[in-house]
Order: C-alpha cells, then sequence, then structure tokens
C-alpha cells in the first residue's frame, strides 16, 4: 500500500474542509432584545450620534462606509448623489443625515456658529425638504415609516441650528434689507406673525424650545410636525402706567423653505426663505399644494416667563408693602385674539401669577380650550384692603378691556369666565355681586356730621362701597375662597403678620382724607381711623367681610366652587382645607361644587384642574363656540343678550 505523502493528506484536509462548508448555511439567525429592536430601528445621529442603520445600509449599497465618508466628504456626498442604484427617498434621506453629522461635528468647535457649519445644517434641511416634498410619494404615504419620521426630525434640528446662526447675524444686517448672502446662501428676509407686545415683531432673544426643561410644571404641551419650536423673547415692556401687560414671551415656530417646481430646482437652489410661525394662530402650513401640521410648543414660553420673573419674592415684599407691586396689573398670556373667549384668573393672599402655574398650562396645553380661549391673569398688592383692590382690578380689567376692544363687541369682551383662588376668589365674586347701599353700615357713624359732610363722605367711600357687576363676565369660578372670612386672620401669627405690614402712602394719604370726611368740619378732631389691611378683612370677624357675603350675585352669571377638605373627620360641612372652613366657601345657588382632599391651594391639585377644564368646555358649548384643533376657526356668536 502506497503512503500518503504530507502535500497530499493536506490537500484531501483542504477538500474535506470544502465539502463541510458547503454543507453548511451561510446566514445565521438570532433573537434580539426589544432594546436592541428599538436602537436598530431609531438610532440615528440626533439620539445616539451615530448613523442609522438605514444610512449605514444607503452607504454599502454604493460601496461606502462611515470611515470613508469621514475621511472624505465632499467625494462620499458626491458619490450618494450621483450613483445609480438608489432611488430618490434613500439618496436624500441619507444625504440630510450626512449633512446635519457633518454638521454637528463642525459647530460642537464653538457657540457662534461659523458659516461652515451654518451651511452644513443648510444643506441637511434642504435634502430633508427635497425628501418630504419633492420624491414619488407624498408624506401622507409614508405616515408610517420609521424612516419618515427620523427625516423630520433631521429637518426640524436643522432648522433649529440654522435660524439661530442667522438670529446670531440679524444684528449686523439692520432692517432695511430683502435678501443678504450668508454662508453661501441668498437669505430672504423672514415673513412672520409673531408679536411681542408694543408693536414689535423682532425677538431680543430666541430660544429653542426642544433643549428647555422646566422643574414645577407637570405636562409639557407641545404639538408634533414641521418645523422648529423656538421661545421668542421681546424687550421688557417699559412702565407706561397703563394696566395692561402684553406677552413679550411667546412660542415661534420656523420654517425654511427651499423654492423650486421639481426636485432638480430644489437641489439646485440657493435661495432660503424663513418664516416665523405663531402656532396659536396656525396649526397648519401650505407647502407643495399640501397641508402640513405645524410643530408647537405652548409651554416653553409660559415657562420661560416663570423661571424668569421673580414672582415669588415680589409677592412677600408686595404683601409686607416694602417694594413690589403697588397697583393691580393684567397680563395676557398669549397675544391678544378679539376671537377667542377669555379667562381672567386672580390669585390669592401673599401670592402671584404663579399660584396658576399648572392651571394655565393645563388650560393652554388643551387643544380644544387652547382655540378657544385666552388667559389673562391680575397681578395686584395683596397687602390693602379687600375694597380697595377691588375697586383697582375693576377699573384695571375696564382699562384693558377698553383698550382691546373700544366697542365691545369683539368675543373676547364678552361672556368672559372669572376664576379666583383664596382672597382673589372673594373679589372676583364681589366683581360680580352688587352692592346696592349694603356696606354703607361699615362705616362707622360721627355726631354732629353736616349734609354737606355727609355728602362728601359718601363720595369718598363711593368707590369702595358701591360696585355692580362686571356686564362682560358671565360665568364664574371660585376656589378656596372665604366669602365669610376666616378663624385663622385671628389667631396670634396671622396677628403678627399683619402687624408687619405696611400699606402704601397714597393710601394712607386717602385713609386721611376719608378720615377727615369722618369728622367734619365743626368736629373736634378726634383719632384718625385705622385703616384695615388684607389679613384684616379675611376674619370672619371684620364688619367689610360679614357685610359683602350677603351681597346678591348677578343673575346673569353662572358659578361654581372647588373647596378643600384637608381637615374632614365628620360631615363636609364641619371640614375645611386648614386655611378657610367649609362653610366659607360653600355658596348656595351654585352650578356645581367639587370637594377635593386638599389643603387650601386646591387649584394646583389634579381634580380641580379636571374640574375647571370641565367647566370651561361647559361654557363654551353652551355658546357653541368650542373648536376643536382641526376644526373651523369660526368665532364664537355675537354677544348674547343679558338677563
Amino acid at each position: 500500500m502506497k503512503r500518503r505523502t504530507p502535500t497530499g493528506i493536506l490537500r484531501v484536509v483542504v477538500l474535506a474542509t470544502g465539502l463541510l462548508a458547503s454543507a453548511c448555511s451561510m446566514v445565521g439567525i438570532k433573537q434580539i432584545t426589544p432594546k436592541q429592536y428599538a436602537a436598530q430601528r431609531r438610532s440615528d445621529v440626533l439620539s445616539t450620534r451615530t448613523l442609522s442603520d438605514s444610512t449605514l445600509q444607503t452607504l454599502n449599497v454604493v460601496a461606502l462606509s462611515r470611515d470613508d465618508c469621514a475621511a472624505n466628504f465632499p467625494r462620499c456626498t458626491h458619490t450618494l448623489l450621483y450613483s445609480d442604484g438608489l432611488d430618490d427617498e434613500r439618496r436624500l434621506s441619507a444625504l440630510s443625515e450626512l449633512w446635519l453629522a457633518y454638521g454637528l461635528q463642525q459647530s460642537d468647535k464653538g457657540k457662534v456658529l461659523s458659516d461652515a457649519a451654518l451651511d452644513d445644517y443648510l444643506q441637511s434641511a434642504r435634502y430633508a425638504y427635497a425628501y418630504l416634498f419633492y420624491t414619488h410619494r407624498q408624506p401622507g404615504e409614508r405616515a408610517f415609516e420609521t424612516r419618515q419620521s427620523q427625516v423630520l426630525d433631521f429637518y426640524n434640528y436643522a432648522v433649529q441650528r440654522a435660524v439661530g446662526g442667522f438670529f446670531q447675524r440679524l444684528p449686523q444686517l439692520g432692517t432695511n434689507w430683502t435678501s443678504v448672502p450668508v454662508a453661501g446662501w441668498n437669505v430672504f428676509k423672514p415673513s412672520t406673525d409673531v408679536y411681542l407686545g408694543s408693536g414689535d415683531y423682532v425677538p431680543k432673544e430666541l430660544l429653542p424650545a426642544e433643549g428647555l426643561r422646566f422643574s414645577g410644571l407637570r405636562n409639557i404641551y407641545r404639538r408634533d410636525g414641521f418645523g422648529s419650536e423656538f421661545v421668542a423673547v421681546g424687550a421688557v415692556p417699559a412702565d407706561t402706567g397703563q394696566p395692561w401687560r402684553e406677552p413679550y414671551y411667546v412660542p415661534l415656530t420656523a420654517v425654511l423653505e427651499f423654492p423650486g417646481d421639481s426636485l432638480a430646482q430644489v437641489l439646485d437652489t440657493s435661495d432660503v426663505h424663513l418664516s416665523a410661525k405663531n402656532p396659536y394662530l396656525e396649526n397648519s402650513i401650505q407647502l407643495d399644494g399640501q397641508s402640513i401640521p405645524l410643530a408647537a410648543n405652548f409651554t416653553a414660553p409660559y415657562g420661560v416667563w416663570l423661571a424668569r420673573s421673580g414672582f415669588a419674592q415680589q409677592s412677600i415684599r408686595s404683601l409686607l408693602g416694602r417694594g413690589g407691586l403697588t397697583k393691580p396689573e393684567v397680563l395676557l398670556m398669549q397675544p391678544y385674539d378679539p376671537n377667542r373667549l377669555t379667562v381672567i384668573m386672580l390669585h390669592g393672599l401673599a401670592s402671584s401669577p404663579e399660584a396658576w402655574i399648572n392651571v394655565v398650562n393645563e388650560v393652554m396645553g388643551d387643544q380644544q380650550l387652547r382655540r378657544t380661549y385666552q388667559v389673562w391673569e391680575v397681578y395686584y398688592p395683596t397687602n390693602v384692603p379687600v375694597a380697595v383692590n377691588l375697586a383697582q382690578i375693576r377699573r384695571a380689567l375696564d382699562d384693558t378691556l377698553h383698550h382691546f376692544d373700544p366697542s365691545g363687541k369683539a368675543v373676547a369682551s364678552n361672556h368672559i369666565v372669572l376664576i379666583g383662588h383664596s382672597m382673589g376668589g372673594v373679589i372676583a365674586r364681589l366683581l360680580v355681586s352688587s352692592s346696592g347701599d349694603k356696606l354703607w353700615g361699615v362705616v362707622p357713624e360721627r355726631q354732629g356730621l353736616s349734609e354737606a359732610d355727609k355728602q362728601r363722605l359718601r363720595q369718598r367711600l363711593a368707590p369702595y362701597l358701591q360696585f355692580s357687576p362686571m356686564p362682560q363676565v358671565t360665568r364664574a369660578v371660585f376656589l378656596a375662597a372665604p366669602h365669610r372670612g376666616t378663624p385663622v386672620a385671628r389667631w396670634k401669627l396671622a396677628r403678627w403678620i399683619g402687624g408687619l405690614i405696611r400699606l402704601p402712602l397714597t393710601l394712607l394719604e386717602e385713609g386721611k382724607n376719608i378720615t377727615d370726611a369722618m369728622q367734619g368740619k365743626n368736629t373736634a378732631p378726634g383719632t384718625p381711623a385705622r385703616l384695615p389691611n388684607s389679613i384684616d378683612n379675611l376674619s370672619d370677624t371684620d364688619p367689610f367681610i360679614r357685610a359683602s357675603s350677603t351681597l346678591p350675585i348677578s343673575p346673569a352669571v353662572h358659578y361654581h366652587t372647588i373647596v378643600g377638605t384637608y381637615k374632614s373627620k365628620g360631615p363636609l360641612t364641619d371640614s375645611d382645607d386648614g386655611v378657610v372652613p367649609y362653610a366659607s366657601s360653600h355658596l348656595d345657588g351654585a352650578d356645581s361644587e367639587l370637594a377635593v382632599p386638599s389643603w387650601h391651594d386646591v387649584q394646583e391639585t389634579p381634580q380641580a384642574i379636571i374640574e375647571l377644564r370641565r367647566i370651561l368646555r361647559v361654557h363654551a358649548a353652551a355658546l357653541h363656540c368650542l373648536q376643536s384643533e382641526n376644526g373651523p376657526s369660526t368665532p364664537c356668536p355675537a354677544p348674547l343678550s343679558t338677563p
């Protein structure tokens, strides 16, 4: 038998190995975890700073790799743009992500966006724009595809960075320009309907909303869609002596358009049209003959405003009379809209608009309510007597309504909803009540006053003791309001705090004039009457609060109560919220009453907010003007005649 040589044995082994290999499968299979599945489907340059699986597969088709693109980016993008074997959707979506990745690398090098980085973001936005509107399928045909969602994110983020780069250059451009060359592009002057108050349409600051996070707000309300979301910050309004304050923190949605009638024209253009949209006024935008949902963030402007307001410190200083607010202000939460119903909110003692943090956010976050209502907040000094605040707030509201709607015929000026918490609830109830002559009994009588002296006294006191309901208000909600006062105001601590309160000098002077009028010309000077402050007024033994609690509410007003039951061991009638007894906050004849297991700040509870939203829907439905987000923007009917 012939012995095999080592070479022969090697050949046999190689042949056997080849035969075995040909009998084995070349494709393996394994299960992946849900986390790996999500990463494979959704990871991209924005979420993980690595290219998406779709883009990597597209590079493989044209014999490119991630490393090839990193080593020679111009060659990589040129190959993608002109190689056969790719349809337009794969080509354009991959180019958008690659340019975005390149821009992120460039912009990481400094705070000021360079021309090179700005060009990268514009290239990314243009390829995404071309993918969305100039390929053979419409966006609606790809509605369930992950890739379209990714490309929309590429576009929105690229727009955010590009618009930020434009805004950095804006001070150098002035106002007298139509278009200007920037980073190799021809940028046209923005068209905008974003109003910042005081006739201003140019922000002083532009904050990307996507990167903002807030503490103290339960929810962030935004709308997914096309465009990049910003907070536009205007100049701090000058103190003109007027009681109203228009918003200077407003939402803005930026959109970049690349003109052209075909894909080739869009990819060839160097023109960029920027639009700044007010998402309160528009919920869609017309592009390529299609109605496209417009992205929006409704919480971010409100959150930035509150975070920068300093209300917490101001409210304490104001309560003690040591600076801060000295007269009521009407703060508009959105630019005035004559075709939206108005909700007016009044905070309580030692408080501020911060009392409504989540209430306002939840109302503005509700699609139907946002389309139907606008919110005003009354910010007022809480140290002065209730009667004085009542008169000054009424004057401020009347002046504000007349300023924005001199004829009084707008939807915004009629069927107003008034919402008050704690002392704000007491004031709100008096704003819809009739005093008649019932409050004159709180004025101590002085013997020997002549008829002329009595007349002068009545003239002095009439603004505070004689009033009629606001005719514009047809619904009110009172939350934890001490309509009949509270024994807490008589506690030692409350009296001590009340002793620290300083009343405004103008009020003290008015008090002296009233005291003089009470004494009369022919009466020997007596001890000047002490003016009560707000804490005095909230006592259940205070003459003013006892007399005003009996005043009738206008029959034209539907009203509701929300009460806290922090301490409730027996019947509801024996409960309280830790500050206000149920017997004081309850009102007979209310359309509804909700008791919430809560401390005095019941307005912040989810149950109270849900109830407020229900009441606002009931109110709008009764007027046949509840509008949906995508429904017609038909205004409410003309003002109804009041009973």
